[in-house]
């Protein structure tokens, strides 16, 4: 028993949250944080990485830096370095969507889902990997977690192509970055949500008969849930998953697999 409490602890591991101020990020910097990680929360509102830094004191360190584009992303890697010597863990979920019908989804609309969704998570990546590759020489094992969709799985029913196939993207990266790394100690997995308390799904469930009608089409019969969340990241970030990399979970109560 004291084994397995010993694999889910991460005292002393430095984690990466991107877009961890507020829904599925919150809830993934949440059981990080829990299980003792030192975790750097980056947003672009400062505010919003201030208030989730009071709200867990030194466990949760606020960097806020815009992700949206490659300077950002390199800026952020050159603020990390200069405050640590290697990362443990990387979790990708920033994220943005865009609902247009096909004939008139705009350009603007799908350059910005594809550059947040699948070019800033690659290119973070690419910049961290000194520190990835430093802490998992010096802990045996480095983890990369890639937010992905059940959007990217399926044919979703609402005007979210764009979103859609960036999710479908960051599947395919995953497992060709976990090619890559696998060598270096390094697993690279994704998870692929269903429906969570977010932003991004507040216009589904923050109107009673969306949200019964969504519920109605997870056979589980409900939303996921903050525990739901943290609990597969810290599995995957613990020596429990050392034997798995290259694959996409779905959470999402059984939509993928059972419908």
């Amino acid at each position: 028993m004291a084994e397995a409490q010993a694999s889910f602890s991460f005292e002393g591991c430095v984690a990466v949250v991107t877009g961890g101020t507020r829904g599925i990020g919150a809830m993934m910097t949440e059981g990080l944080v829990a299980a003792g990680a030192t975790v750097y929360v980056t947003a672009r509102s400062a505010a919003a990485c201030d208030q989730i830094s009071e709200q867990y004191g030194g466990r949760v360190r606020a960097a806020p830096f815009d992700l949206s584009g490659l300077p950002g992303c390199e800026a952020f890697a050159e603020y990390l370095s200069e405050r640590e010597t290697g990362i443990d863990i990387l979790v990708n979920n920033a994220g943005a969507t865009w609902g247009a019908r096909l004939g008139e989804f705009p350009e603007s609309g799908w350059d910005k889902v594809m550059d947040l969704n699948v070019k800033s998570m690659f290119f973070l990546t690419q910049a961290l990997l000194p520190l990835l590759r430093a802490a998992a020489r010096n802990a045996g094992r480095g983890r990369v977690i890639n937010v992905g969709s059940i959007d990217g799985l399926t044919v979703p029913r609402r005007d979210n192509i764009g979103y859609a196939a960036s999710k479908a993207a960051v599947h395919q990266m995953t497992r060709v970055l976990a090619s890559e790394l696998v060598s270096d100690g390094i697993t690279v997995n994704a998870i692929a949500p269903g429906p969570f308390e977010s932003k991004m799904t507040a216009y589904m469930l923050n109107d009673p008969d969306h949200r019964e009608a969504v519920t109605r089409q997870i056979p589980m019969g409900r939303i996921g849930t903050a525990d739901d969340m943290a609990g597969l990241t810290c599995f995957l970030c613990s020596s429990a998953a050392d034997y798995i990399t290259g694959t996409v979970i779905p959470l999402d109560g059984g939509y993928v697999a059972l419908r």
